[in-house]
């Protein structure tokens, strides 16, 4: 007799022989610099809590107070009675911390993705990906049922080549993160504004690890590159460098609008807890308040670079605090990961699908919130793990 789950563990035997299974680790603290994974205290240098303000006291005062006044959850979608008053405030810090006419916020970074980009385009439609866009963006290309042009990464000529074969589509959308997530490089949106305006297509960012990152006070590439005007969909999270949860498109009032009356996982799916929507609007204050949070990460980020690069670490082309140590096969980048976490340095292993085979590789992400001290233990426990593994001489 079929069985379902017997056929569910062979897959698993599958993933498992080919060091591709997933595994979830429990943290039994704050997403901190130092935290406790699976009752071990470890150095954590894999999260995207890139200024460490997820267990700021101003989030946690602001998450407190919106629960005493709104609860915990928002009780309906937003379109129905589920658009809590911290939501919009946060709306508007958005606007004027993107630069825009109007903000509209999502349940999650996902979310946000598929529900922007299948009601902007369909049948008839042309989108132009990079190959290396987060899994959100290529599903949400999947799902809009338009025709998917796929383009060599941070490629603008192979871009151009495409848009050229594309002329008698309805609509053309380039879809694009900004700082792309696993390898940490920016994409070439000077090039891709130029290429938009002369082939009349828009352009769709995804800033979710930019934000907070880059730009005057952390307000993305597109601010850092004075493009604000010329990039009608910015999309961002509240995840990451905001230290809450959630994502937000911002655009012009025509733009969210649309998006309110036809992103179907805007429509129907729950408005986020008030308590988020506070502390990510605290966020923002704290930020502008505290600018050196910023240049902290980017010396934390600078020091970790140039340890692991003088000890023989390949990095890729990465240009941001994400720090991508690439070792090739899975079993490498497991094996690495867990003799990290055995000298007390916790790095997720980051394997195919979500990386192209024979790239798998460690992430490495410092926060604000690293000291020094911790650092150097981390590069050390690095260069020998990586004697150990024959990654590196030694």
């Amino acid at each position: 007799m079929y069985r379902l789950d017997d056929e569910l563990r062979q897959s698993l035997d599958a993933l498992e022989q080919q060091s591709l299974r997933r595994y979830l680790r429990v943290l039994e603290g704050p997403s901190a610099p130092q935290t406790k994974v699976n009752g071990r205290e470890v150095i954590l240098l894999c999260s995207n809590n890139y200024l460490d303000l997820a267990d700021h006291p101003a989030l946690k005062r602001a998450a407190i107070e919106a629960v005493e006044r709104y609860g915990v959850g928002a009780g309906a979608s937003r379109l129905v009675a589920g658009s809590l008053e911290p939501v919009h405030e946060l709306e508007q810090s958005l606007c004027r911390f993107k630069k825009a006419e109007a903000a509209l916020v999502f349940g999650s970074g996902y979310l946000a993705n598929l529900g922007v980009i299948t009601a902007l385009v369909g049948r008839g439609d042309v989108i132009f990906s990079d190959e290396l866009n987060h899994a959100s963006l290529i599903d949400g290309c999947r799902l809009s049922r338009a025709t998917v042009r796929i383009y060599r990464h941070c490629d603008p000529d192979h871009l151009e080549a495409l848009l050229k074969e594309s002329g008698d589509a309805r609509r053309k959308l380039i879809v694009t993160d900004s700082v792309f997530s696993m390898d940490g490089d920016v994409a070439p949106l000077r090039e891709i504004v130029v290429l938009a305006k002369r082939y009349g297509a828009s352009v769709m960012i995804d800033e979710a690890h930019a934000v907070g990152v880059f730009g005057p006070g952390g307000a993305g590439l597109a601010s850092a590159l004075g493009l604000e005007s010329e990039i009608e969909i910015r999309m961002g999270t509240l995840s990451k460098a905001l230290g809450s949860y959630g994502a937000y498109v911002v655009g012009s009032r025509a733009l969210i609008d649309f998006l309110i009356n036809r992103a179907r996982s805007f429509i129907y799916t729950t408005g986020i807890s008030p308590l988020m929507a506070a502390a990510a609007n605290a966020a923002l204050k704290v930020m502008a308040d505290e600018p050196q949070r910023i240049k902290q990460l980017w010396q934390n980020a600078s020091h970790l670079r140039a340890g692991l690069l003088k000890a023989g670490f390949n990095l890729g082309h990465s240009s941001s605090p994400i720090l991508p140590v690439i070792v090739g096969e899975s079993d490498v980048a497991f094996a690495l990961g867990q003799k990290l976490y055995e000298r007390g340095v916790f790095v997720s292993a980051i394997r195919p699908p979500t990386v192209p085979w024979g790239t798998a590789r460690l992430r490495v992400t410092p926060t604000a919130g690293h000291t020094r001290a911790q650092l150097e233990r981390a590069l050390s426990a690095f260069v020998e793990a990586g004697r150990e593994l024959r990654l590196i001489d030694g």
